[in-house]
């Protein structure tokens, strides 16, 4: 007689630790309402940043660019830094991490309730498994997307609308790259799938424009502020990849990943410089004594 098939049991859902509206919760007791217009639509904002030795570094310029945006984009009044700072300590006690990344998300809740109120989780996860090869190191690799982007006003806010960023991303991982670089259509490079790109030529870094609605991204900030005081004019100017190819050096910002050489896109082999590895070691300086964001000049 034939034995009928054993059927695995399904996989588990992880069993991480998730703050979600006021209570720390895991793996299947972490959902989300399919009436909330995060699950339902997309509409949620999300912040995701990188916490060292227990503390999360830049954490003020991450809660205003949340909240901005949610109130930019007509969210309800979202879950208070306070809260939102406590609810950190505890998912990453229970998790029992300190060298982490967490995510930070809120939506736009389920319509009708009154008053409505913003859907808000945390969670955290182990640094080491998003960490990309080139960050490890110190030279990233990246193609350039093949489908043109145009991110239009929305790409100025950090969206759960992510698929056309994933997309790109899933590009990356088959050819065995760190990073996707977005071109739109006219051929003016934008950003990374989740990262902003500069360049130097002689003293000066250069960035893609917040105009072209480029995400204003945490670490771009800090170098752009930073720049100055190291020796580097900082400015924003539309760049090409040709423009890229021909630059004294380029690298790559992101909150996860910090700053990054980038040492060659699809087949062209980029010129290594300075300016990335001095910004860093300011950068780790400043995580060392919890600076938060500098002012500009």
């Amino acid at each position: 007689m034939t034995r009928p098939r054993a059927i695995a049991p399904p996989p588990q859902l992880p069993e991480r630790a998730v703050w979600m509206d006021g209570a720390l919760c895991r793996g299947d007791d972490a959902r989300l309402s399919v009436f909330d217009r995060g699950a339902r639509d997309g509409e949620g904002l999300f912040e995701t940043l990188r916490v060292y030795a227990g503390r999360p570094f830049l954490w003020n310029a991450h809660l205003e660019r949340l909240v901005l945006a949610a109130a930019e984009l007509g969210f309800p009044v979202p879950t208070s830094p306070t809260t939102l700072r406590a609810a950190l300590d505890e998912v990453l006690a229970a998790a029992g991490l300190e060298d982490a990344v967490v995510r930070i998300t809120i939506t736009r809740g389920v319509p009708g309730r009154r008053p409505t109120r913003s859907g808000a989780w945390i969670d955290a996860e182990p640094l080491i498994g998003r960490l990309w090869s080139g960050t490890r190191s110190g030279a990233a690799r990246a193609i350039v997307s093949r489908r043109p982007f145009d991110p239009g006003s929305l790409g100025r806010y950090k969206t759960t609308s992510r698929i056309a960023y994933h997309l790109a991303r899933e590009e990356a991982r088959v050819a065995r790259v760190d990073e996707a670089l977005l071109v739109s259509r006219g051929g003016e490079l934008l950003e990374g799938s989740v990262s902003n790109l500069f360049v130097r030529r002689g003293s000066e870094l250069l960035t893609p424009p917040l105009s072209s609605d480029v995400l204003p991204g945490i670490t771009r900030a800090w170098v752009m502020a930073t720049g100055p005081r190291a020796g580097f004019e900082t400015r924003e100017r539309r760049l090409t990849v040709a423009e890229v190819a021909d630059a004294d050096e380029a690298f790559l910002t992101n909150s996860i990943q910090e700053i990054v050489p980038l040492v060659g896109i699809d087949d062209i082999a980029l010129r290594r410089g300075d300016a990335a590895r001095t910004l860093l070691a300011r950068y780790r300086e400043a995580v060392d004594q919890g600076r938060e964001m500098a002012a500009p000049g």
